[in-house]
């Protein structure tokens, strides 16, 4: 079977990938299900539907199992997905950690890793990525020769026609590396498809496909402040080159410093890292004012060792200064979401990125920024949630992208 290697650009399906990701959507969603049912459901003709089940059942893709409850006549037959056929690897590059799951075809996961991001260049960390294959095959003693495909969600800026990512983190010098050489390597060794995309873009299909439980069409997902993710009319924008998304402007460099008028007021156009700049924040107040708090006692006393997950605690305990960090990122951030809200008019926002899990402490001022500054139209339209996937949706949404591409071409 030949894939193409366009899964993460605009592409248009055939008629024949259109039925088939239709089909195997209902077998796998509703199965076990008869031929009938996903005739209704999809409006596809009984005998389209039967003559490509049959094919499935061929490759053994889908089974038979039992019979439904007669209405009258003979019993009709139930067909479900062999999940257990083959499995399909997604793997999250991320700014601070890389995860990689192993998922059946069902989208069950069968095995996790999650480890720190090297601090390494950008080749150095995607060179890396290939050792994380090997080591969650290897912990999820699955077998090698039913491996389908690999999706890797990376983080920086995506250039499809060249094959290359950058880096945008400043400390790490926005170095760039190939993901075509990794892509390549992959093949090689395994014999599978490989593809990678944007983290945030794949992070919104998997929202979209595993997270909701409603059908959305339009929807963001936002990576705290570092990308997002957008599905229009129910598919992935990536734009011309892959890089669709991106929430910063790009401040380091030498024709940054003329264009100083943005520096004035307008903090939410500036990159604050995918914890929103709170855990910096935190170790300058209190590195300051010397002043009692929560984050002081859960960072045992040491300023340098504060992070996110601290100032969540601490806010949830219900202390002020923790309070007061995650109302101004969340106002910051709820400034650019309202822009895009005015710009996409999207049924659904994803808060995603990590900061989320102060729930309400930071979603309500998020949403509140929203109210004051998008337009009404679209700010009654949209809902803004909380990320369902939490950490793996990367590494989710890698994974059940291969699984279409796989399944569109069957």
């Amino acid at each position: 079977m030949v894939i193409r290697h366009t899964l993460f650009r605009d592409q248009v399906l055939s008629d024949r990938e259109r039925k088939n990701l239709a089909i195997l959507d209902i077998i796998t969603k509703s199965g076990p299900v008869t031929r009938t049912e996903i005739s209704r459901i999809t409006k596809l003709n009984i005998v389209t539907v039967s003559n490509y089940v049959n094919s499935y059942i061929d490759k053994d893709l889908v089974v038979e199992k039992g019979f439904d409850v007669s209405t009258g006549g003979r019993k009709p037959t139930l067909v479900e997905l062999n999940a257990k056929q083959g499995y399909v690897i997604g793997i999250d590059i991320g700014p601070i950690n890389m995860t990689s799951i192993i998922t059946d075809l069902a989208n069950t996961v069968v095995g996790k890793i999650r480890k720190p991001r090297p601090a390494g260049p950008m080749n150095e960390v995607i060179t890396s990525s290939i050792e994380m294959v090997y080591e969650i095959i290897n912990k999820s003693k699955i077998d090698k020769n039913k491996l389908k495909g690999v999706g890797l969600g990376v983080s920086g800026v995506i250039d499809a026609v060249a094959g290359t990512v950058r880096d945008t983190d400043i400390a790490r010098g926005q170095t760039t590396g190939s993901y075509v050489s990794v892509k390549s390597m992959l093949e090689k060794e395994f014999n599978i498809p490989t593809f990678a995309g944007n983290d945030a873009t794949v992070a919104a299909f998997g929202e979209k496909r595993l997270g909701l439980e409603q059908e959305v069409n339009d929807m963001l997902y936002i990576y705290s402040d570092v990308g997002c993710g957008i599905i229009i009319k129910g598919e992935i924008y990536c734009g011309a080159g892959g890089s669709a998304g991106e929430l910063q402007l790009s401040i380091d460099t030498a024709n940054a410093e003329k264009f100083t008028y943005w520096k004035k007021e307008p903090a939410y156009l500036r990159p604050w890292g995918v914890d929103l700049g709170i855990t910096n924040e935190a170790k300058k107040i209190l590195s300051k004012e010397k002043a009692a708090s929560k984050i002081i006692d859960l960072a045992g006393g040491n300023i340098d060792d504060i992070n996110i997950d601290m100032v969540i605690e601490a806010a949830k305990a219900e202390d002020k200064i923790a309070l007061e960090l995650l109302e101004n990122a969340g106002q910051h951030l709820g400034m650019r979401i309202a822009y895009l809200i005015n710009l996409f008019n999207p049924e659904v926002v994803i808060i995603g990125g990590g900061v989320e899990r102060a729930g309400e402490l930071f979603l309500g001022p998020i949403r509140r920024a929203v109210r004051g500054l998008a337009f009404e139209e679209p700010a009654n339209a949209v809902k803004i949630i909380p990320s369902r996937l939490g950490d793996s949706a990367v590494a989710l949404g890698a994974a059940a992208l291969v699984l279409r591409e796989i399944f569109a071409q069957m």
